[in-house]
């Protein structure tokens, strides 16, 4: 049975799509990995396109775009035939978000180091309590310091959140990457982009590699 990961974040822009793809491509190699895209804008769709001609691509990712009253139907298919299961959640906490949390057995929530960030993943995370669900913060284009990086982790330590050890920055490796159907694993495997997608990946879920 599947473990199922969904990434969501009521706040637009934070990098969920972006984190769903690379885990993704960081674990195709080892493991039988599907995407289930039920956000309106279908960006992992689209990536998930460009990886079929992608040359660097090192192992298949299935993707599904199954939404709806249909949805979890679906993931309990995705589950019996994947090892991992990353759902791609819309940019707000409505029924099809709150039925993917529920479904999850583990939240992952980007923060990028900004207080509307901050103050958007409250509702997320209080949703994810109100599911039941165990919940995660990972830092998104991160600095290594700031004053106000400081400022968002206390926010969100006051609100109970269990922040990552492991954090992305704020690097144009991950764009590029996408942007060719790949993750950073694949497209720079010695960058730093590709030892913090290790790490966090690591950290949610130590399969083999």
């Amino acid at each position: 049975m599947a473990l199922v990961l969904t990434i969501a974040q009521q706040k637009g822009g934070a990098g969920k799509t972006m984190l769903a793809a690379n885990l993704a491509a960081f674990w195709a190699p080892t493991c039988r990995v599907a995407l289930l895209d039920i956000d309106p804008q279908r960006s992992l769709s689209h990536w998930h396109r460009l990886r079929a001609g992608a040359k660097a691509a090192q192992g298949a990712v299935h993707l599904s775009e199954v939404a709806g009253w249909r949805m979890a139907a679906e993931l309990d298919r995705l589950r019996e035939a994947h090892d991992i299961v990353i759902v791609d959640s819309p940019p707000q906490i409505e029924t099809e978000a709150r039925l993917a949390i529920r479904a999850a057995d583990l939240v992952l929530v980007p923060v990028q180091p900004s207080l509307p960030d901050a103050w958007a993943a409250e509702g997320t995370l209080k949703l994810a309590t109100a599911e039941r669900r165990p919940s995660l913060v990972v830092l998104n284009r991160a600095p290594a310091k700031s004053a106000l990086r400081t400022q968002v982790e206390t926010l969100l330590g006051k609100a109970g959140a269990a922040v990552m050890t492991a954090t992305l920055g704020n690097r144009a490796g991950y764009a590029t990457a996408f942007g060719r159907g790949l993750g950073v694993s694949e497209s720079a495997p010695k960058s730093l982009a590709a030892a913090e997608i290790a790490a966090l990946a690591a950290e949610l879920w130590p399969a083999p590699r």
